[in-house]
């Protein structure tokens, strides 16, 4: 395992972002609003969508889609590439390891067409999925990356959304499908370019990138001790500089904080008021374990909020995200992670609900 070195330096990653998931504080960050080329971290958000249809039963891991005379005109040996032939035939898991194994850009659009009916339907779906987690400043032009002059751009930020929404959502996925080391098809094996899964404890993935006008990126992630952090490292200047870059922000991570418990999952912290319901308020609890990351060896004290914004109307399903709790330490960055209903709770017949407006309006 490397040594806990130093943070990279500007010229070793232009822009970079370590951020704890395991307490939603930002560690480091550098230029993590700066729109930036993705190259094959774009396929990143394939793999998403992929998942997701697999979730809801509208791809299943065994189907099989053949290669297209087109696609395989234009994309096999592009780039990274599984060498797929005109009438080959391969299931969507050998798709999703060549995907997220080999980045091969070939795999990316033969499942984005045969998963949606054309790649411009895939390349929407991905548009639409990014919105929805509230990647504002990224748009995707395709589906694994390749230059499209400009129309594919996202930020450090955005992409540790993508990371969150790929690690929690789908965590089973993630577990079977990220950080391997080679994938081989009709016996050609290929190699993972990820420069810290097998190199550094508890790293997992997630996805590299390099084009000439990206320069070198990584998207990656690692647990240890409880801890969940997600890093990006963008336009390093060669493969060798961004793996010393990743290796050396991701072990700072763990090495210059302190990891302090909060709550366990599925721990009650509060309770939120609600308006024109059978309760009058609704507990909320934690997702999952809730750690806040301290600088190692300081005093700095950790301080709590409770936040939404109430009261909460009814009807609340239990699960629904209905509050945030904000976490303090002194030197970082404030962070905010989802507070969830701990039950449902009915909208109250109208008799209820006149009564409680005339309480509101008399006291």
């Amino acid at each position: 395992m490397p040594a806990a070195a130093h943070l990279p330096t500007a010229a070793q990653a232009p822009i970079a972002l370590l951020q704890d998931l395991s307490s939603g504080q930002v560690l480091f960050a550098r230029e993590a609003d700066r729109r930036f080329l993705p190259a094959s971290i774009t396929k990143v958000m394939t793999a998403l969508l992929a998942f997701d249809m697999l979730d809801d039963g509208r791809l299943t891991a065994g189907q099989h889609y053949t290669v297209k005379p087109a696609i395989a005109r234009e994309w096999s040996g592009k780039g990274t590439s599984l060498f797929l032939k005109s009438g080959d035939q391969l299931t969507v898991e050998q798709l999703l390891r060549g995907i997220t194994t080999v980045s091969a850009n070939d795999a990316c659009v033969v499942l984005a067409d045969g998963a949606s009916g054309s790649v411009a339907s895939w390349v929407a779906l991905m548009n639409r999925r990014a919105r929805a987690l509230g990647m504002a400043d990224s748009h995707f032009g395709t589906p694994n990356g390749w230059p499209d002059e400009g129309r594919t751009y996202v930020t450090g930020r955005d992409l540790v959304r993508l990371a969150q929404a790929l690690i929690d959502g789908h965590p089973a996925y993630y577990r079977d499908y990220m950080g391997k080391r080679s994938f081989s098809v009709d016996g050609v094996e290929q190699r993972s370019h990820d420069p810290i899964s097998g190199v550094v404890e508890g790293a997992d993935g997630i996805k590299t990138g390099h084009t000439r006008e990206a320069g070198y990126t990584f998207l990656g992630s690692a647990h240890r001790g409880g801890r969940r952090l997600v890093m990006v490292i963008a336009g390093a200047p060669s493969d060798a500089v961004r793996a010393q870059a990743s290796r050396d922000l991701i072990e700072w991570g763990f090495t210059a904080f302190e990891s302090h418990p909060l709550f366990a999952a599925n721990t009650i912290v509060g309770q939120a008021s609600v308006q024109d319901g059978v309760h009058g308020s609704v507990p909320l609890r934690t997702p999952r374990a809730i750690f806040a990351s301290v600088p190692q060896g300081s005093s700095s004290t950790i301080r709590l909020a409770l936040h939404y914004k109430g009261p909460v109307k009814a009807p609340i399903a239990a699960g629904d995200k209905v509050a945030e709790l904000e976490i303090r330490v002194d030197g970082l960055p404030p962070s905010r992670l989802p507070l969830l209903a701990a039950r449902g709770v009915a909208q109250a017949g109208p008799l209820v609900r006149i009564w409680n407006g005339l309480k509101g309006l008399f006291g």
